[in-house]
């Protein structure tokens, strides 16, 4: 009994899933992730976001500005640069799920996402790889000036999309890292894991609070060699404390390439369409429980959703060939990511949004009174940081009150489900689109009551608030929720491609948003019209170009209604706990 005993606190003293070092050895709990190994990774992150968002909070100003872009143009080639950027990120999800491991392949991005950010300074330094200076007081005047040179745009695009690929390799994996530090199988730790992408996400808003205040404020009114200087300074600091944290982090193994998984479970159900299922799931194909520990991997039990899948798993002959027979395991995996994408189809309007109304909103504040005092103009930019601030104050209340106060209500750990969360989110985001009308129309009022005032509208930049603010509301629900159900509704092997679909809507939102952009300015102007969206915004209507988003906000708020009313959610790995390991987690939770 002794020895049983003491067996059995020799395993309790090793994570139970499936976590391991760098040399694929079992990890001490005691000895490496939880909050230790995450304050480095969330450190890393303030100020690799004060970098990335140091380049894209003002970047359509350098455009505009220096570059001598037009509207639309400039507008289209942030987006088009943010899609990228997150579209990347399949990429980088891919190489970890299947190849590398998620630590290897960070590691690999992050030197090519620093390289950008030296080559992007270097751009936006030297005098010949920018065309001459040229006073623009309004944005309508970019058009006047002498345009950048093929090789000047060659340079300068070349550096952002170098930037775009280091970003994609490395963003749907530190999140990743991050929540992989918290073994499920822990009361402790799986109730500090429900608390981490809210803490992860107070992190990524407070560098990009600074980048909002201080580098929009340097690269306006100090220079812009300064203004990127900082955050490739503060991208290299950030790599250091991350590579300083490397003996503290736990791992998980890639477990060979999703795609081809999930391709061979469709192929073998496919060929076997006119094979009848048992009546007994264990007659179905599945792997011996030794394959899955060797690979640190748990076996999922077969489910009847998507029942036309399962077989894939029916054994017809003697052949083992995986596109011909597949196990059980892999089946239902391949169920959780497609169970995924009707969700991610309902986040590409709000991310849409994101993309679209942040270079809008800060082109609306080039149009008002921004002084502060005789001497002192606010960015158009820093606008932004009031989405920040709200967001972080909402993140923090809804941490620490509206979780506590919904758990005693519903019962659920996380107070209000996933979906519920994105919901009320995408509420927010529609309500942001209504508001954002109604204060341009009054702008355009104003504007057109004072046409003689040189472009500039006698309204405080402070009209513009409330929708930033309420931005900042929506995104503390939305993105938030939005990427902690991608990550835990994805299976165990797939978690950076789970992450990488959080990712994906914003990619997808960036260029649909440019083509929304694009159509609606192009279909506005026909047979003579003025148009909704011009080089000058105080002879554009963009109120109505608002009331348009909020009519697709809504009308997705409904589709996403849907999705809800028939989404599964998956049986995760706290389900395997005993009933006493669950009370201990809820006493836990209960202390919090």
């Amino acid at each position: 009994m002794e020895e049983a005993k003491g067996s059995e606190m020799g395993s309790s003293i090793f994570t139970k899933d499936g976590s391991v070092d760098l040399k694929g050895r079992p990890v001490l709990r005691s000895k490496r992730g939880g909050w230790t190994a995450c304050y480095f990774i969330v450190v890393y992150e303030v100020f690799e976001r004060m970098a990335y968002y140091g380049i894209s909070s003002n970047l359509v100003i350098y455009l505009t500005k220096k570059l001598h872009q037009g509207t639309v143009a400039s507008s289209n080639n942030v987006t088009y640069w943010t899609g990228t950027a997150f579209l990347s990120s399949i990429v980088g999800a891919y190489i970890a799920d299947a190849h590398l491991g998620r630590f290897r392949t960070f590691s690999i991005f992050s030197v090519v996402y620093f390289l950008g950010m030296c080559l992007l300074t270097a751009a936006v330094s030297f005098r010949s790889l920018k065309p001459p200076s040229c006073n623009i007081q309004d944005i309508a005047d970019a058009g006047s000036c002498k345009p950048a040179s093929k090789l000047q745009l060659g340079i300068f695009f070349g550096a952002l999309y170098i930037i775009a690929l280091g970003t994609g390799g490395t963003k749907p994996n530190i999140s990743t890292i991050g929540a992989d530090q918290f073994d499920e199988f822990d009361p402790k730790e799986r109730a500090d894991k429900i608390s981490f992408f809210n803490w992860w996400m107070f992190s990524i808003y407070l560098g990009t609070l600074f980048a909002n205040i201080m580098l929009v404020y340097v690269q306006d009114n100090i220079g812009w060699t300064l203004g990127y200087g900082i955050p490739t300074v503060g991208l290299g600091i950030s790599l250091v404390i991350f590579y300083a944290g490397t003996s503290f982090y736990r791992h998980k193994l890639p477990q060979g390439s999703p795609f081809t998984k999930m391709a061979r479970v469709l192929v073998a159900a496919m060929r076997k369409c006119r094979v009848n299922l048992p009546k007994d799931s264990l007659k179905l194909y599945e792997l011996d429980s030794d394959e899955y520990l060797k690979q640190k991997r748990f076996k999922i039990p077969s489910t009847n959703s998507m029942r036309f899948l399962n077989k894939a798993a029916v054994i017809v002959g003697t052949s083992r060939n995986p596109w011909k027979l597949c196990p059980v395991t892999h089946i239902e995996e391949t169920k959780q990511m497609l169970r995924l994408i009707p969700v991610l189809i309902a986040m590409f309007i709000p991310s849409t949004m994101t993309a679209q109304v942040n270079t809008l909103f800060i082109k609306q504040g080039t149009t008002l009174n921004r002084h502060i005092g005789p001497h002192f103009q606010i960015p158009p930019a820093s606008l932004a940081s009031f989405t920040t601030i709200s967001m972080l104050i909402t993140i923090f209340l809804y941490d620490r009150f509206f979780v506590r106060i919904m758990r005693a209500w519903t019962k659920n750990p996380r107070g209000i489900t996933l979906l519920q969360r994105i919901g009320v989110g995408l509420v927010f985001d529609a309500t942001v689109m209504i508001v954002a009308s109604l204060i341009e129309k009054r702008r355009l009022t104003v504007a057109r009551e004072n046409p003689s005032n040189g472009g500039r509208v006698p309204l405080t930049i402070f009209i513009l608030l409330p929708q930033f603010v309420l931005m900042g509301v929506s995104e503390a629900f939305l993105v938030v929720g939005k990427i902690d159900f991608f990550y835990h509704q994805a299976p165990e092997g797939m978690k950076s491609l789970g992450t990488a679909y959080s990712l994906v809507t914003y990619g997808v939102g960036s260029f649909l948003s440019s083509f929304l952009l694009s159509l609606v300015a192009n279909i506005t102007q026909r047979n003579g019209r003025k148009g909704w969206i011009l080089n000058n915004l105080n002879a554009s209507h963009l109120d109505y170009y608002y009331g348009l988003l909020s009519i697709l906000s809504f009308c997705n708020f409904f589709f996403f209604l849907i999705v809800c009313r028939f989404y599964v959610y998956k049986t995760e790995l706290f389900e395997t706990l005993t009933g006493e390991e669950k009370e201990e987690l809820q006493e836990i939770q209960n202390r919090g």
